[in-house]
């Protein structure tokens, strides 16, 4: 992407959003949609920085692009501005009306392990809008008729790191819940995930279990900025008792982690004294 401000038509931003999206990275479409002139411009900004296109004012373009990292640090989808919010210097700030709009890839996410766990958080991250990669050794746990969901990809695998490579692939957008039947599978999966690199790796089990897989982690050589990033024990805690419970924390977490909430409760400041 180019970081230089090119007025383009619309089919050419078109397609750069096209190719954003395809490369798995998150950026940010500006439309000018009110103004004294330029209706309809669009600037596309990369999370890097990069630009490509322009709302046909230099000025402006240089004021939005300061502005893109504050809008993609606050996870809003869409938001309609007007330039005196953020530019009050800005001739006819009040008047010129933007709408900024996030490009992320579409969440996936991959579950490592198709047990009750496995089978009801796999189903739960299809209702949810999550494209759902769901991954076991044992066949007969991944008949489709159990899992009719089109949202929902079985795979059989003999070989965890190759399998887990190919369903995560540049970790963009993708979220990962090792949910397996054992600490061989635990291990086996997690020092494939941890050098994948997927925007969220979380691990099923209690304390002590968890914290073995990941000191074996940290001796096969992981690094402590990999480790820091393993939600082990995974989920939320809700309490959570049944499969169904425990896949709803789950996919809680996840979501709290993608938009980047701390997944707390809603009415706790009615309670702070």
């Amino acid at each position: 992407m180019s970081d230089t401000h090119e007025q383009t038509s619309s089919p050419s931003i078109t397609k750069m959003i096209e190719q954003t999206l395809e490369r798995g990275e998150t950026a940010l479409v500006v439309t000018r949609i009110g103004g004294p002139q330029s209706a309809g411009a669009k600037l596309l900004v990369a999370r890097d920085g990069g630009t490509f296109g322009s709302l046909g004012d230099p000025e402006l373009d240089s004021i939005v692009i300061n502005q893109a990292p504050r809008f993609l640090a606050a996870r809003d989808e869409t938001r309609m501005f007007s330039v005196s919010e953020f530019a009050p210097q800005f001739p006819a700030a009040r008047e010129t009306l933007l709408l900024f709009e996030r490009l992320q890839p579409p969440p996936r996410l991959v579950v490592c392990g198709a047990g009750h766990v496995g089978a009801s958080l796999a189903k739960l991250a299809a209702f949810t809008g999550y494209h759902t990669t769901l991954i076991d050794d044992r066949p007969d746990f991944l008949k489709r008729d159990r899992f009719p969901e089109a949202q929902i990809d079985l795979m059989v695998t003999e070989d965890w790191t190759t399998t887990l490579r190919d369903a995560i692939g540049n970790g963009r957008g993708v979220s990962v819940a090792v949910v397996t039947r054992g600490h061989n599978e635990d291990e086996k999966c997690m020092q494939a995930v941890v050098r994948a690199g997927p925007d969220y790796v979380g691990l099923i089990g209690s304390k002590r279990r968890t914290s073995i897989v990941i000191d074996r982690l940290r001796e096969s050589g992981a690094t402590e900025e990999q480790l820091s990033n393993i939600h082990a024990p995974i989920g939320l805690d809700i309490g959570a008792v049944s499969p169904e419970e425990v896949a709803l924390a789950i996919m809680a977490e996840i979501i709290a982690a993608r938009r980047g909430a701390s997944g707390g409760s809603l009415s706790a400041w009615r309670r702070k004294s």
